[in-house]
């Protein structure tokens, strides 16, 4: 009879919590139809989903009998009720649950109020006395003020037992305010949402948990690797998970956009497992899973540290293979570079076609099957640009280089797209190389032709995409992943360029040629 009593709870918790979910997000939706969308871009307004919501609170690993929770960019509260959800469905459930949420849109903070009066109700049904508080206040401020309290000798503030966020995602520029608030507390970012968790760690009691949901741009690239190791100092990941399709998420808000949902815990054990999955959306379809250590998920490579997220066996191979080659780009005698020209700033030097007094001007666009293709007749972009003040800073010497393209879409045939700039086929003693490209270089100057050619085969190999689409989730592909890299060594990247001719063979040609000449081991 007991185990049918707790089968009815179950069921009675569970459409009560439904119900809660229900009226939630039909506030939200109704809440995103009302939002000014510039004010939405302002402050960076994405609205979290039922779905995503009920994924992310499921994380929750806390058996506190008293919880005490922070919502730092609560919206119209999507997520503070999918984790008073979470915690009525619990058995044993907690005893109170204390919240704290923050939301600075008059509009929402209406929604929120509501949606916390939906949470104190199922609360109570369920047994569990429910604390809800609205903070008005901006969460960067009030958060950065209280550590600045800390590092003073401010005194004792509320630490969190859990922390639900989804934070506001807008880039932010080097004199903002919210750049000097988070200077105050010791971090250097670019954008708001990585503001947002870096605080909300530093908010946490020890052994809190964090379960949040962020583009993937924080894993790897120069402009987050402040705010990686700012984070990987307070926290260690114990949970990640990435969407496989990048429209399902948010779909309603039509948000292009790779996200990845991660629970991490305030306590330093990088020898700890981390469970890393992916499904195609918040459903859960087509799960993937695995568990690995810590540091197999946060790699560092001499200075730097990376996020590397593979979410099944499958790409171990891969990740050994590309591990075990020979040679790091410095061992090469080789560095990569991203091209000078900024056009919007080189505007006045800019020319539509070459003419008397200009040089080669190289964009992602000249990028054509393996080789630069220069003038192009077919693209609005300028093919030149003038000489006179101001550009010789921006040239390079003749020479052969290899250049790849800093952004591709998630959807190109290959994430890493290289090409080889031969001066045998431009006449011009100096090129210049628009800022979406980077390009090698051996110190400034040109590599041999049969290394840049065994270079740029290798670099559009499908062990490089393979790996690359494992190490970098998103479509930038940064002059410091580059560097990471592992490469050939100097006498296999020559051997491979020798057999390439005045074109590049077919991808699976070009495989072939790699396996054989590189990793023929």
């Amino acid at each position: 009879m007991v185990g049918n009593d707790v089968k009815v709870v179950d069921e009675v918790a569970e459409s009560r919590t439904d119900s809660l979910l229900s009226a939630v997000e039909a506030a939200r939706r109704d809440a995103s139809l009302r939002l000014e969308p510039r004010r939405r871009a302002l402050l960076g307004q994405f609205l979290t989903p039922a779905p995503v919501a009920t994924f992310m609170a499921g994380m929750f690993e806390c058996r506190k009998a008293v919880v005490h929770v922070l919502d730092p960019g609560a919206g119209s509260g999507a997520l503070s009720a999918a984790f008073a959800a979470a915690m009525c469905r619990r058995r044993p459930c907690p005893d109170a649950i204390v919240l704290t949420a923050y939301e600075i849109d008059p509009l929402l903070v209406g929604y929120l109020r509501k949606t916390l009066d939906l949470c104190r109700a199922a609360s109570k049904e369920a047994g569990i006395r429910f604390e809800g508080r609205i903070v008005t206040n901006d969460f960067l401020d009030v958060g950065a003020s209280t550590l600045a309290g800390d590092l003073f000798g401010g005194g004792e503030h509320e630490r969190f037992d859990c922390a639900i966020l989804n934070p506001p995602y807008r880039k932010i520029r080097t004199e903002s305010r919210e750049r000097k608030l988070l200077r105050s507390i010791g971090l250097e970012t670019t954008n708001l949402y990585a503001g947002f968790v870096a605080v909300t760690a530093r908010l946490l009691g020890p052994l809190g948990e964090m379960v949040a949901i962020t583009p993937r741009s924080f894993c790897n690239g120069p402009y987050f690797e402040a705010f990686r190791r700012f984070f990987l100092r307070e926290m260690c990941f114990r949970r990640v998970h990435v969407f496989d399709a990048r429209d399902r998420a948010f779909a309603d808000d039509k948000v292009l956009q790779e996200n990845v949902v991660f629970r991490a815990v305030r306590m330093h054990d990088p020898g700890g497992d981390v469970v890393v999955s992916s499904s195609l959306d918040p459903s859960g379809s087509g799960m993937r899973t695995r568990t690995m250590k810590h540091d197999d998920l946060v790699r560092r490579t001499g200075p730097h540290v990376f996020i590397h997220i593979v979410p099944d066996n499958a790409g171990d191979p891969i990740r050994r293979r590309v591990g075990s080659l020979d040679a790091s780009l410095s061992d090469l005698g080789l560095t990569v570079s991203t091209g000078r020209v900024v056009d919007f700033r080189a505007k006045g030097l800019l020319r539509a076609q070459p003419g008397r007094d200009t040089v080669p001007l190289i964009y992602p666009c000249h990028l054509q099957e393996g080789f630069v293709e220069w003038p192009n007749g077919h693209t609005r972009k300028p093919n030149a640009l003038a000489l006179g003040p101001g550009a010789d800073e921006l040239l390079i010497p003749e020479g052969y280089y290899v250049v790849t393209k800093r952004f591709s879409a998630k959807e190109e045939r290959r994430r890493v797209v290289a090409a080889v700039y031969d001066p045998s086929r431009i006449a011009a003693d100096r090129v210049a190389f628009e800022n979406h490209l980077n390009y090698y270089h051996a110190r400034g100057a040109g590599l041999s032709v049969t290394a840049a050619k065994g270079l740029a085969a290798y670099l559009n190999s499908t062990l490089v995409d393979s790996y690359f689409r494992q190490f970098s989730g998103h479509t930038q592909v940064n002059a410091a992943d580059l560097r990471a890299l592992r490469y050939p060594g100097w006498n296999d990247l020559v051997a491979l360029g020798r057999r390439i001719g005045r074109s590049f063979p077919p991808q699976e040609e070009l495989d072939r040629l790699v396996e054989e000449v590189v990793c023929r081991g």
